[in-house]
């Protein structure tokens, strides 16, 4: 046990004074930071801002298109019309409407001309606009009260989720908030289980190619130094999270801290401008409250190290079972990388889905437990994950485990030591189910 720990610490000293793993932890959560940061002064600041040159000839729009925070219509002549959507334009407007004398049944024939072509929500925006003048125009025809019948319109249904929890109260939840937490956390364990898998492989590679393992393998098993390699790797992508997580905590404090109320309600405003709802940015906020963030971060912790361990062990036995060849590498480890990248695919589906025939079985699956469980969980527990489900995927993934520790130990014990030859998964499984 003392020469495992040994490699550990020397694994894990020896990564995490590299210069590039102190500039990777450093700058990562700069970098995501800057986005988050540069989304919010998008959302601030940069929202299209439009004056639109109206000429109507059919009069039914005239002073009745209602506009925006963003969005100005000014009512014009024909001979300001044709000047605005020339070749040359006219200065203070981006754009003409032109509203032929149309029919109020069947519309046709309404263009918007500009120089450059207008943003999605911009347009979305227009098109609202104007139906909604040709829905009055409609009504009023129709002698139908547009007053009585906006009141009528007033105050709509606005669905409130409920969960029913274990004492029988109801506790509120929101689906979006939900599905967003589980599809971030699902994404993380799939990048931590292929770069950290991948540079146990590689270290093991380095390794054997330049012939330390031969040095290393006369004082310690070989099993030893696959354990060590795989725990001081871990140790290290464990530290560098964390070390993120803090990061980001402490970032986000900061900036929330700094942000006078004014700036809070302009995101919100933008949000609103884009398509979106201030309010449902205030209920995103509030359903956070309902989540059980214990639990969600002890089974992060759990899936992120369990998925890393199974995977790792498999990793390990790839490098030792091949040389200095990135082909012949990435041949043999394309049956371990297929089940990570099926993972990713099945979890769109259960995120959307999480109570599926699917999502329910590939959460209890080892191969793919790791990433669809942590994107079921956010969901509730339990509710949409029953706790038999909750620990019967803990129990199959610490099984995987030791199953894929013992079977890469024997591969990686032959392995380790084989040079010059391209090794195959069947001889690879031959080496690991023989009788040495």
């Amino acid at each position: 046990m003392n020469k495992v720990w040994l490699i550990i610490k020397r694994e894990y000293l020896t990564r995490i004074r590299n210069k590039t793993f102190i500039w990777s932890t450093i700058l990562t959560p700069l970098f995501f930071f800057g986005i988050f940061a540069v989304s919010i002064y998008m959302s601030t600041r940069s929202t299209e801002e439009l004056t639109v040159a109206v000429y109507d000839e059919s009069g039914l729009f005239s002073g009745q298109l209602a506009g925006g925070r963003n969005l100005h219509y000014t009512y014009v002549s024909r001979p300001v019309y044709d000047s605005v959507v020339s070749k040359d334009g006219m200065e203070g407007y981006d754009g003409g409407l032109y509203i032929p004398a149309i029919d109020v049944d069947k519309p046709a024939g309404i263009t918007y001309t500009s120089q450059k072509q207008l943003g999605l929500f911009s347009q979305e925006k227009i098109n609202d606009d104007l139906n909604n003048v040709l829905e009055r125009t409609r009504m009023i025809r129709a002698n139908i009260d547009t007053s009585r019948l906006a009141e009528i319109k007033k105050n709509g249904i606005s669905l409130t989720q409920k969960t029913i929890t274990e004492d029988g109260s109801g506790a509120e939840a929101n689906a979006g908030v939900s599905y967003a937490i589980g599809y971030a956390a699902g994404i993380l364990i799939y990048f931590v289980i292929l770069v950290y898998g991948s540079m146990v492989m590689r270290g093991v590679m380095e390794e054997k190619t330049n012939r330390i393992a031969e040095v290393i393998v006369s004082s310690v098993r070989p099993v030893q130094l696959m354990m060590g390699k795989i725990v001081g790797i871990g140790a290290v992508g464990l530290t560098q999270f964390l070390i993120w997580i803090l990061l980001l905590i402490v970032g986000y404090t900061v900036m929330v801290s700094t942000m006078a109320p004014g700036n809070l309600q302009d995101i919100a405003a933008g949000a609103e401008a884009a398509g979106g709802s201030g309010a449902a940015l205030m209920k995103a906020q509030q359903a956070m409250g309902q989540i059980n963030i214990p639990l969600l971060t002890g089974a992060f912790l759990f899936y992120f190290i369990g998925g890393y361990l199974f995977y790792a062990a498999l990793f390990a036995a790839v490098g030792s079972a091949v040389n200095d060849d990135p082909q012949d590498a990435q041949s043999v480890m394309m049956p371990i990388t297929m089940p990570i990248v099926f993972s990713v695919v099945i979890m769109t589906t259960a995120v959307a889905n999480p109570t599926g025939p699917l999502a329910v079985w590939c959460s209890i699956i080892p191969f793919t437990s790791p990433v669809i469980m942590m994107a079921r969980l956010p969901f509730g527990v339990p509710g949409t994950v029953p706790y038999w489900e909750f620990a019967l995927s803990v129990l199959v993934l610490a099984g995987g485990f030791l199953f894929t520790a013992w079977l890469s130990a024997r591969i990686y014990r032959t392995g380790i030591l084989l040079y010059g030859k391209k090794a195959t998964w069947k001889e690879m499984l031959k080496w690991a189910f023989s009788k040495q």
